[in-house]
């Protein structure tokens, strides 16, 4: 008893075995602790975070790929002047909420005319249905284009007559806007081949202004069997090529019937094409520029032949 009342009345010493008693426990703490920071990854050799792609976040589609799913005319100006042409069609497509212009308007009233099928879409299906965003809140659905057969051609051309065709144009707007001189310069017709060619489709039909319904376009499989075949019906081939025999001001055939081929931007004439040409033709450029554009070059030369024929007159 006594020895309880010393032990309790001596705050040193209950100082000293209370720290004791707790040293331990701390001991304990600390080793915890450290187990737990050698468990832990250090700085260098924790993983980097890498946070993943948006897209692959969140993928999103585009509204529009590019490419048409259709084949389409898009565009206030493409369309109407292609219903007023009566280009062969399916559909008319508005978009929902479209502001209505004149150009809209009669759009609406030649295709009811027409008896065609008139659809309003949101514009996100409009953007897919014609491949792009810059339709004007428009598209016109076309039908496949039909072609001439290249003797029917043959057989309807004037005397003299003009016929054009193309060797490796693949450019659709090209293809178009030659077809839309040929009309405004008196041709009889334009022959493309099947292969490494561009074909008439909704681009080309745009290019063309309405242009491609009343000229008649012929796709041949063998282009230079169509040359052949134009020679036997009595007509001249002339190649168009920046690398030519003989200048367009000197160009002496014009008041012939020419059957004009032009070459592709980038390689000109094929060699087989060139070797059956009667002659090779080319426009001269003050300018260190190479070569024109295929349809610019076309444009100038059936300019050039309607009018030395209009001067004969």
């Amino acid at each position: 008893m006594t020895k309880q009342l010393r032990v309790t009345n001596n705050p040193d010493r209950m100082k000293k075995k209370s720290a004791q008693s707790s040293k331990p426990a701390r001991k304990q703490q600390a080793t915890k602790q450290e187990k737990r920071a050698e468990r832990r990854p250090k700085r260098d050799d924790a993983p980097a975070r890498v946070s993943a792609p948006r897209a692959a976040r969140s993928p999103r589609s585009p509204r529009s790929s590019g490419k048409p799913t259709q084949d389409a005319v898009a565009g206030r100006n493409p369309v109407v002047e292609a219903l007023r042409a009566g280009v062969p069609a399916l559909e008319l497509i508005i978009a929902s909420r479209a502001e209505m212009d004149e150009r809209m308007m009669e759009s609406l009233r030649l295709a009811k005319n027409a008896n065609l099928a008139i659809k309003e879409v949101a514009r996100g299906v409009l953007d897919i249905i014609t491949g792009t965003t810059n339709h004007q809140g428009i598209g016109l659905v076309i039908k496949e284009y039909q072609y001439t057969n290249f003797d029917e051609l043959l057989n309807k051309a004037k005397n003299p007559a003009l016929i054009i065709g193309m060797d490796g144009v693949t450019d659709p707007h090209n293809l178009g806007a030659i077809v839309r001189s040929a009309s405004a310069f008196g041709a009889d017709g334009v022959v493309i081949p099947e292969r490494r060619n561009a074909s008439m489709t909704g681009s080309a039909w745009k290019s063309s202004a309405g242009a491609a319904a009343r000229m008649p376009i012929s796709q041949v499989t063998n282009l230079v069997r169509s040359i052949e075949d134009a020679k036997k019906a009595g007509l001249f081939v002339v190649g168009l090529d920046a690398e030519g025999q003989e200048a367009l001001p000197n160009f002496s055939l014009a008041k012939d019937s020419i059957y004009v081929i032009v070459g592709s931007e980038g390689k000109g004439l094929s060699r087989l094409v060139r070797e059956k040409c009667d002659l090779i033709l080319s426009i001269p450029m003050s300018s260190d520029m190479e070569s024109l554009n295929a349809s610019v070059a076309t444009a100038i030369v059936m300019h050039w032949i309607a009018a030395e024929r209009a001067a004969e007159k």
